[in-house]
């Protein structure tokens, strides 16, 4: 694998779960992809349960937060040819290499940048065995 190749293995190539809306990201979508609850994405991201929304004034850190978790399972979709129900399927799943913990409650507990760094590994060991 390239340098560049290995630079962007960590961001999804495109959007095959259909997270975009336009020029933006559909907060919403992702959450409900995930089936996060107003509890759980309180809990991740640090901000009250009552501040969490996904209109123009969704709190900035639920905004990163989320932005980060959709690019995960888009990684992951590209990896399943984006079927969205075999995609939702891993991360409901527990993964003996996570420790037996299934990839969405890792996302739960605030462990998505852990979850990346498996994803991105994942795929550069994939693209190492295809050549």
């Amino acid at each position: 694998m390239s340098l560049a190749q290995r630079l962007y293995s960590n961001v999804a190539n495109a959007d095959p779960l259909h997270f975009g809306q336009g020029n933006a990201l559909n907060y919403k979508s992702v959450a409900e992809f995930l089936e996060l609850g107003p509890e759980s994405l309180s809990k991740m991201s640090g901000v009250s349960k009552n501040s969490v929304r996904f209109d123009n004034r969704i709190p900035p850190d639920l905004k990163t937060h989320l932005e980060q978790i959709a690019n995960i399972c888009s990684l992951v979709a590209e990896y399943f040819d984006g079927n969205a129900e075999r995609t939702a399927l891993w991360f409901k799943t527990p993964n003996p290499m996570l420790g037996g913990v299934t990839p969405r409650d890792m996302i739960r507990v605030g462990r998505y940048k852990k979850l990346l760094q498996f994803v991105s590994q994942a795929r550069e060991d994939n693209e190492e065995n295809a050549d």
